[in-house]
């Protein structure tokens, strides 16, 4: 006796759907992918980064004019209070006041600058707005930008930064 045997609908078989899964994966993937950019959006770290390449020369200047000074820094923190101690080689009356300013590597509307009030034989004193943690690019500058020092910081409890000039 010959049977024959009905096949089976194709939604039984395995195949169609081991095929259809790589498929499906990609676009549920996609659709992720997406929504994750849309939500997450950060900005560009500068705005205004035509006049930031133009500004090039200016910020140079600045380093050079504080290597002519022989301008070093150590920066303490403790908490929210920040005490920075500049030292000169050159014969320069201390400014009254500096900019200390923080700058997030990738996230620009974190950035922001503690003024720092002078206490005389070139300790400085500020306190800061909120508490920052982590990675930050630093700028240590007089009110009149004439000159300036720079560094990384990663803010820990008790780390010390030393500031000096770039060349």
């Amino acid at each position: 006796m010959n049977v024959k045997t009905l096949p089976q609908p194709w939604y039984k078989e395995p195949w169609p759907w081991i095929i259809m899964a790589g498929p499906v994966t990609v676009i549920i993937a996609g659709v992720i992918t997406i929504w994750l950019a849309m939500t997450s959006f950060d900005g560009m770290v500068e705005d205004d980064y035509y006049k930031q390449g133009l500004a090039v020369n200016q910020r140079i200047h600045r380093d050079r004019m504080a290597e002519q000074l022989g301008l070093r820094a150590e920066v303490m923190r403790s908490g929210n209070l920040l005490r920075v101690m500049l030292s000169s080689q050159a014969q320069m009356p201390f400014p009254d006041q500096i900019n200390f300013r923080f700058s997030h590597p990738t996230r620009g509307g974190m950035d922001h600058t503690v003024v720092l009030s002078h206490e005389g034989q070139g300790f400085y004193r500020g306190v800061l707005g909120s508490d920052v943690a982590g990675r930050w690019h630093v700028f240590l500058e007089d009110q009149e930008l004439t000159w300036r020092l720079l560094g990384d910081w990663q803010l820990n409890a008790d780390d010390r930064l030393q500031l000096k000039p770039l060349h």
